[in-house]
């Protein structure tokens, strides 16, 4: 029944009673008229929710498409993350184990617009199942957060943090990925295996070609970046070409797994000189061409720091807040945040240091003076290096005994600590992490950089284990890629304010489990990290906001953190060309804590930390106002 037939029914059945309820002797009438109108509403009910039922449907078929075609669109544009992540052919828009991704300014035109209109589509689409209207919700910022912001077609679409400034930098882009992945993540079990790796090295004179001329596109508009980070992109372009062909670790790296394969010797043989061939014929030479580019932007390279500075920066700036950041809030607001919390911990950190016989100066000098004590430190050697891996191994150990108290769901996949490549260490971070792939072939890799033994004191590590292994990243993104409840691109990507704000988390968690229980020194140096995420509020707005230089956002983090030089001249200069992004992991675990709070308020003893951390985790990376909305709606369910 359509809904003018339905009302026309109902009017005469109100008709119908108007005109007979003066009459007693029609009082059954009455009764028979009312039990018309209660069917013709049951059937009207009927119908309203068979229709509501039937869009319902629609909206899911229409909505499967658009995550499956969001999905292909990046994993088609980006098969090396196909391969690490270990993604279907169908998932991905066909095989993709023999390509590699291009840069050019078109192909990532293409992608950007792409994925925005995927991101309208879904945003346009009413769907009555709140299930997937948080898949919707997620799924369509997903889409927007690597369409990036229309304004801006600088820079390229990372993987990992959507819109990123610069193609080419120190510390990420094509140039550096697209070998790192190669080298990692691309199996190799047989001879196609094999012979899809040297297909890919054939190609990656095309990549850099593609990554050139966005450089060059973009320096057209004046988007060009500061002269340090173009220093560093130089440092790394001309190591990656130092060592012989037959040397370098694209070569080696192949050498080794070959060898593992049953091949006869000749046919090892064989593919060992064409990888060594095509690393000295293709890859140096792009390299080199790609060098040459970065050096002839060295004069034009800015000498301001921030990304103010660039052409209508301070809105790219509000874009990255809004996006790495994940909030409404100014820079001033979070800059005042971060004094906050600096002043905050601060004082933590002076009574622990009095309490162990450190009274004189700042808390930052004196961190420095523990820096310095040979206690404290590996022997700057290859044993000293090794000795230092085993250590953070057994600390996963020790910690993956306790993980039980807090957490009710275990991640299928392993974690493996290892050293951040020499040739990629001078721009790289202290410590990162990489996923596993899904069907568990690779694991997710906590790496360590060993550059400098003197920035990785011994009170340091278990805070880094904590936030880079279990319970932080790993712990969080294994369990996020297990979720095969969601869609793919949920159980793949992330949100910077998210998975940081987790990971900063977990190392309170781990705190609050007893993990530094008569250790004083290790609790010191988690309250450092917690310190340098605040300091990152400070530095990061005071950079692309406040106009502060290099080296006054140098002077204070090392002042207040006692962070050793190599370490914060490289923290700085990665906030330079990540504009926003140190700003997602204590305005994220800021939130998370707040969340815990109100849980803990509204449910008092009822409150059990393993069912909230299992809520937050198993629903996957989303923008913290769905994951809000989420605890709220349970704790409306928990009363």
């Amino acid at each position: 029944m359509n809904k003018k037939l339905y009302v026309l029914a109902l009017a005469s059945v109100f008709s119908l009673v108007a005109c007979e309820q003066g009459s007693d002797e029609n009082r059954s009438t009455v009764k028979v008229v009312e039990t018309k109108r209660v069917e013709v509403i049951d059937q009207a009910e009927l119908v309203a929710k068979e229709q509501a039922k039937q869009a319902t449907k629609v909206a899911k078929q229409q909505l499967d498409e658009l995550f499956a075609k969001t999905t292909e669109a990046l994993l088609k544009a980006r098969p090396l993350s196909s391969t690490a992540f270990g993604v279907s052919e169908e998932d991905a828009g066909g095989y993709f184990n023999d390509r590699l991704p291009l840069f050019s300014p078109k192909d990532e035109a293409s992608l950007r617009s792409q994925l925005a209109d995927y991101a309208k589509q879904m945003s346009a689409i009413q769907i009555n199942d709140s299930k997937w209207d948080e898949n919707r919700k997620v799924m369509a910022s997903l889409a927007r957060y690597y369409a990036g912001e229309p304004s801006f077609d600088i820079g390229y679409i990372d993987m990992w943090m959507g819109q990123s400034a610069f193609v080419v930098n120190q510390i990420n882009g094509p140039a550096i990925d697209v070998p790192t992945t190669l080298a990692n993540n691309h199996p190799i079990n047989n001879l196609k295996d094999a012979q899809d790796y040297l297909d890919r090295l054939s190609q990656i004179d095309e990549v850099m070609a593609s990554v050139n001329k966005k450089v060059l596109a973009d320096a057209e508009k004046n988007w060009v970046p500061p002269k340090v980070v173009i220093a560093g992109a130089l440092n790394f372009l001309n190591g990656f070409t130092s060592a012989k062909p037959e040397e370098h670790s694209l070569v080696t790296g192949f050498k080794a797994k070959i060898e593992m394969l049953e091949l006869e010797s000749e046919k090892q043989t064989q593919l060992l000189n064409q990888a060594t061939s095509l690393v000295k014929d293709v890859v140096y030479p792009s390299y080199t061409e790609l060098a040459k580019t970065m050096q002839s932007l060295s004069d034009k390279g800015r000498t301001e720091s921030g990304i103010w500075a660039q052409p209508n920066g301070e809105a790219y700036y509000a874009e990255a807040v809004r996006q790495l950041g994940d909030t409404d809030m100014s820079p001033n607001q979070i800059h005042e945040i971060g004094l906050s919390e600096v002043e905050r911990i601060t004082k933590e950190m002076d009574s622990i240091l009095s309490a162990n016989g450190y009274k004189e100066g700042s808390v930052g000098k004196r961190m420095a003076q523990l820096n310095d004590e040979p206690r404290f430190l590996y022997e700057d050697s290859d044993a000293g290096r090794q000795q230092l891996l085993d250590d953070l191994n057994t600390q996963i150990a020790e910690i993956n005994q306790r993980m039980p108290e807090q957490f009710a769901t275990k991640p299928p996949y392993d974690v493996e600590v290892r050293r951040i490549p020499v040739e990629r260490q001078d721009g790289a971070p202290g410590g990162q992490y990489t996923t596993p792939s899904l069907d568990g072939s690779q694991p997710g890799i906590y790496w360590i950089n060993l550059r400098d033994m003197k920035a990785n004191p011994k009170f340091d590590l278990k805070t880094l284990t904590y936030h880079e292994a279990n319970p932080g990243h790993h712990w969080q993104i294994a369990l996020n890629m297990a979720q095969d409840d969601l869609p793919l691109l949920r159980r793949l990507a992330s949100y910077n304010a998210y998975i940081e704000g987790w990971a900063l988390y977990s190392e309170l968690v781990a705190w609050e489990m007893g993990m530094y229980q008569n250790d004083p020194f290790g609790d010191l140096g988690r309250l450092k990290a917690e310190l340098f995420r605040a300091v990152r509020l400070v530095v990061d707005t005071g950079l692309h906001a406040k106009k502060w230089s290099r080296e006054e956002a140098i002077k204070y983090m090392a002042e207040t953190t006692g962070t050793a030089q190599s370490d914060v001249i490289a923290e700085i200069e990665r906030y330079m060309t990540w504009p926003g992004q140190a700003l997602g992991y204590k305005l994220g675990m800021i939130n998370i804590v707040a969340q815990r709070e109100k849980a803990r308020k509204a449910l008092g003893v009822k409150f059990d930390p393993k069912e909230f951390h299992d809520l937050i985790l198993l629903g996957g990376a989303v923008p913290m106002s769905v994951l809000n909305e989420k605890i709220t709606s349970w704790l409306k369910a928990k009363k």
